[in-house]
């Protein structure tokens, strides 16, 4: 049989979250990777897939999760781990890789998926789909994302403040992803385009130290990295306006 590898959203935070497709993939899985930065921490994704799995069963490996500009020093991390889960495969045939939100958003399974499928050949890749902050962030605030026409854009805010402007300045609900180290640069982008008043931000959604609040609110003082932000475009025409 050819080993599995299957990248499995586990959402924001809350554990309440996961669906019961990622959770029976957890259990189903001999092995669940959780990415760190350092072998000696407890990342988001590990505190919630301990609610489903024995901690026996979760293997920590090191990604460079963080790292933007130092591109070696990446792509040695990537093939690091790349090579322990390939172990991991070779000896136990299913790895689950539990990532935060969903493994095909911004997710570090992406290049996890690439690297194993050139060092296991046959191995298959599937994925379980995840709750997205965003959505998280929505329910939270009350926030709507979407009506009728209109689009929705998500913005990273590491691409640069250029790009968010030019988001902000279109049509419909803009969300921005780890904003919260330019937090300043983000009020003024919203301040400009008149959407600083409707816009919220939240951080560490389902957790103790969760955060919601007004874009209003924020002051330049940096936020959580992973701060989500909903800016959505005024909507005056009344019910069903934006059909």
């Amino acid at each position: 049989m050819n080993s599995r590898l299957t990248g499995v959203g586990v959402g924001p935070g809350d554990p309440e979250l996961v669906t019961v497709k990622g959770v029976n993939a957890l259990r189903a899985a001999e092995v669940v990777v959780v990415p760190v930065m350092d072998t000696g921490e407890r990342g988001r994704a590990e505190a919630t897939v301990l609610h489903y799995v024995p901690a026996e069963k979760v293997v920590r490996v090191v990604f460079a999760l963080n790292e933007r500009t130092d591109r070696k020093r990446r792509e040695t991390a990537w093939d690091a781990a790349g090579e322990r889960v390939a172990g991991l495969l070779r000896e136990r045939g299913s790895v689950a890789f539990a990532t935060i939100g969903d493994p095909n958003v911004y997710s570090t399974f992406t290049y996890l998926a690439q690297t194993v499928g050139e060092l296991v050949p046959g191995v298959v890749v599937e994925t379980v789909p995840g709750i997205t902050a965003m959505q998280d962030l929505a329910a939270r605030s009350g926030a709507v994302l979407t009506e009728g026409t209109e689009p929705l854009t998500l913005v990273p805010v590491t691409a640069g403040s250029a790009v968010l402007k030019e988001a902000l300045a279109g049509p419909g609900t803009v969300v921005a992803y780890k904003f919260g180290r330019r937090a300043g640069e983000v009020a003024e982008a919203l301040r400009e385009t008149g959407r600083l008043d409707d816009a919220v931000w939240g951080s560490a959604l389902g957790l103790p130290e969760e955060s919601v609040r007004s874009a209003a609110e924020m002051d330049g003082t940096p936020l959580p990295y992973l701060s989500t932000l909903i800016a959505p475009p005024r909507r005056a025409d009344g019910r069903g306006g934006k059909l």
